[in-house]
């Protein structure tokens, strides 16, 4: 049969050939191909707990769509753990033994083990209800916290972590577990400034103020639906900050000049209140060892107050409350060690406590 010669294939290569070996004649070479820049990976987070955490632990799905609809997409819950359903679609992966003791798990050493199989960027820690319910000091605890820190940076030098303040706990079946767990939760600030490290700093989360037992759990220990939402509502600025912060670039990749997050505190003061108010003040503190030009601070105002006012800063203000803070064009510069402060006026319900707020804060480099 009479073939074309389009039909065949040396006739196709011939003429690509031709090309290549005038080319190399000519001492030139085809230009590599383009390849796309490898994706960067997501920030692994590791919810690590109990049964709050885990069985079910709804608020986890919470606190994703949150993360998620407010534009951090890049992210991926990790942990041994699969997920257990919560009606919404979430990562579900978690690190929240139902029972398991905090102390036990350093005396057995099961974290390392845990940390090697998900490897987190960011532990979001809410641990020992069971501790304190078993009526272990709290001094033992701390030092159990202070061996699962010290795992999680040998794991990853970079590690930012997050630990709650328990919420409050009243079983019937332990009359004594409320004041325990407001005396634990008293010893957590201090024992967080004297463990974290600029490279891998502890941010405490307050999930105990402002969340009732009778009406935020279905017994006593456990979030219903109204807890699982304050607990998300609660975690979201401080990991929402973290992630903002970014993971730490790997050595000769140092990101885009002028995007690199600085270290910077925030600290809450209520100037005075009244029937229905108070005015509060948050001073910004640059604590890296270079300036900054600018800051964001997120402030989440306990018991459903509302920022309605604000000066040395623009605000934005979300549904739940969480205020979100950016500098003024006057004040975002800071040398190391300086600081800023804003104001605001925030409305509260009649049957809220005394004034408190969780606050955050990032700090951008100047453009190199």
């Amino acid at each position: 049969m009479h073939r074309t010669p389009h039909s065949s294939p040396y006739l196709r290569v011939m003429p690509v050939l031709g090309l290549m070996a005038a080319l190399l004649l000519l001492g030139l070479t085809p230009a590599p191909r383009a390849t796309a820049a490898p994706a960067a990976d997501p920030v692994r987070v590791m919810p690590l707990g109990d049964s709050i955490t885990g069985s079910p632990g709804c608020w986890r799905a919470v606190l994703w769509n949150r993360l998620v609809d407010s534009g951090h997409k890049d992210i991926d819950f990790v942990g041994t753990l699969p997920p257990q359903g919560c009606g919404q679609a979430h990562d579900g992966d978690n690190e929240g033994h139902g029972g398991e003791l905090v102390t036990n798990v350093a005396d057995r050493d099961l974290l390392p083990g845990r940390l090697a199989a998900t490897r987190p960027d960011i532990v979001v820690m809410h641990f020992g209800t069971n501790d304190v319910w078993s009526n272990i000091a709290p001094d033992r605890i701390l030092a159990a916290y202070t061996e699962l820190v010290a795992q999680m940076r040998a794991s990853n030098p970079d590690m930012r972590i997050l630990v709650a303040q328990l919420i409050p706990m009243n079983p019937s079946s332990c009359a004594a577990c409320a004041q325990r767990v407001a005396d634990f939760n008293a010893t957590i600030p201090g024992w967080a400034r004297a463990t974290g490290t600029d490279r891998s700093p502890v941010t405490v989360v307050d999930q105990w103020t402002g969340f009732s037992t009778a009406t935020d759990t279905y017994d006593g220990v456990h979030p219903n639906a109204s807890g699982d939402d304050k607990i998300a509502a609660r975690w979201f600025p401080a990991l929402a900050a973290a992630l903002d912060a970014g993971v730490p670039q790997d050595p000769g990749d140092p990101g885009d000049p002028g995007e690199d997050p600085a270290a910077c505190t925030a600290r809450f003061r209520a100037v005075s209140s009244w029937q229905g108010g108070y005015q509060g003040e948050v001073t910004v503190t640059n604590t890296s060892a270079s300036a900054i030009s600018g800051w964001t601070a997120t402030v989440l105002p306990a018991d459903g107050a509302r920022l309605t006012q604000l000066w040395n800063g623009s605000l934005t203000t979300a549904a739940d409350g969480t205020a979100t803070v950016r500098n003024a064009p006057w004040n975002g510069a800071l040398a190391p060690g300086a600081s800023a402060t804003f104001g605001f006026v925030a409305s509260v319900p009649a049957t809220a406590g005394a004034p408190a707020a969780t606050v955050t804060c990032t700090g951008k480099a100047p453009a190199g």
